[in-house]
């Protein structure tokens, strides 16, 4: 196959970009334009692409509702980055953080909604919350945080609270998707205080 849309041009004799999808069809200059960046980077793209189209085939009305919800959201991300003149859009790390702060919120929503008496909307947005989870990685469990919060920390060489931006950005680099922030922040700060 072409390792890229240049190529793929030169080889059918195409001198204008606008001109290919009249020569090959939409939507095989689709697919390429998909597959043109980093292959790693649209491994997670692909999965959520491809339970989409089977949730269309299994007509599992919830579960598409989700998956479109999952690919507007992250579209979104990727005019802003293309705004900022990032024309590859949002990498995987950026994808699972967006995935993250989705589930994140569907569970604030749960928990108001059972408190409100709604047990019914309570339900469907934890249908969605493991829709979205399908595609995370799986959550460290608290041993697992704390030994990723002391490697860290001795990895910035971390002394005091003020290095706690420093070991945040490692972690979120390395662990996006994998742990709550929220709840590592205060457990940073309780370790850089000591």
């Amino acid at each position: 196959m072409y390792d890229n849309l240049q190529n793929l041009m030169i080889s059918v004799g195409c001198q204008n970009f606008y001109l290919l999808p009249r020569l090959l069809g939409w939507r095989i200059v689709a697919s390429l334009q998909i597959a043109h960046g980093d292959g790693h980077q649209m491994e997670l793209r692909n999965r959520i692409s491809a339970a989409l189209k089977q949730a269309m085939k299994d007509r599992d009305a919830a579960r598409l509702s989700t998956l479109r919800l999952i690919n507007a959201a992250i579209k979104d991300k990727d005019i802003d980055a293309r705004a900022a003149g990032r024309d590859e859009g949002v990498g995987e790390g950026e994808v699972l953080a967006i995935l993250g702060k989705m589930s994140k919120q569907r569970t604030e929503s749960a928990r108001t909604y059972e408190e409100g008496g709604r047990l019914d909307l309570a339900e469907r947005e934890l249908a969605e919350i493991n829709v979205i989870e399908e595609f995370l990685p799986k959550q460290l469990d608290e041993a697992a945080s704390v030994k990723a919060v002391d490697t860290a920390i001795a990895e910035v060489g971390a002394d005091s609270i003020r290095d706690m931006g420093k070991v945040m950005g490692v972690l979120k680099a390395k662990y996006t998707g994998q742990m709550d922030f929220g709840s590592v922040g205060p457990m940073v700060k309780e370790r850089l205080c000591s």
